[in-house]
């Protein structure tokens, strides 16, 4: 559904954000999308919405290229940005006003997300704390119903209680249509969502594989002290001892230790992906 087709972008004459980058999304993901500070991974959500256009190449979503910014296009795009602010109204209101762009905004998911956050509609905007705001805004995003929804960092501010109830709504509201991209560092808040992993460094995409996939190719263990994993692609200490990424030799799947994916991706990227092409 959305395509990046030998993108490059990058700010005034710095250096490129992105350099001759392809991949695509499909429908029915929920993705992570993981990197470094400063790896472009707010850059990228703003090329699929239309917020910033790419230098050479293009953005496409479906058939609409996204530097002509179509209304058929961002009617059916969501983006919730790391830092945002909220008018001084009733959030009956702010529906209202907002909720006719978005043609397939659904009431029934609105009231759903509110559920899963224990809040009402009975609610004014400019009285809310900023966690309060933050689960507000994201119950009217997932009500939008857009096939792409994109949120940055949408657990920052969120307190334990909340982190689990942003994973229920958004469970709550994916379809096999839709696509929900999650750009964080708080990946242990969202482990349990993921469907797909994305892993940006230095402007290019070191990873873009299914959590199945991974689990099936890839096991997590723990190493007690002392002690060394055999044929360990990326060890990492622990407190306990160290934790390594090894090859799945077939006997047993484990979870998926999302962190130290990551840092193996980075550490041993080659490695990885020889394993998890093959």
């Amino acid at each position: 559904m959305i395509q990046f087709k030998d993108v490059t972008f990058g700010y005034g004459n710095n250096a490129k954000v992105f350099d001759n980058v392809s991949f695509e999304l499909s429908g029915g993901n929920v993705y992570g999308l993981l990197g470094l500070n400063g790896a472009g991974k707010s850059t990228m959500l703003y090329l699929m919405s239309g917020l910033l256009f790419a230098k050479e190449g293009k953005v496409m979503f479906g058939d609409y290229d996204m530097r002509l910014r179509r209304p058929e296009a961002l009617s059916d795009i969501y983006i919730v940005p790391e830092e945002f602010s909220l008018p001084n109204l009733t959030f009956d209101q702010y529906i209202k006003i907002n909720s006719p762009f978005y043609p397939h905004f659904s009431i029934e998911l609105l009231e759903k997300s509110l559920a899963a956050f224990g809040m009402t509609r009975d609610l004014h905007l400019g009285k809310l704390s900023m966690g309060q705001k933050k689960k507000a805004f994201m119950c009217f995003a997932l009500a939008t119903n857009t096939r792409l929804l994109l949120m940055d960092e949408p657990t920052n501010g969120l307190d334990i209680p909340s982190k689990s109830q942003f994973r229920r709504a958004v469970a709550e509201c994916m379809n096999d249509e839709r696509i929900i991209m999650i750009s964080t560092h708080q990946v242990r808040d969202v482990e349990n969502l993921l469907d797909r992993i994305v892993i940006m460094n230095s402007g290019n995409i070191l990873c873009d594989s299914s959590t199945l996939e991974i689990s099936q190719k890839l096991s997590f263990v723990q190493v007690g002290v002392g002690q060394k994993a055999e044929n360990a692609i990326y060890t990492q200490p622990s407190t306990i001892g160290s934790v390594a990424v090894v090859k799945n030799d077939g006997t047993e799947e484990t979870p998926i230790n999302i962190e130290l994916f990551f840092n193996a991706m980075l550490a041993e990227t080659q490695k990885m992906n020889e394993v998890l092409n093959a």
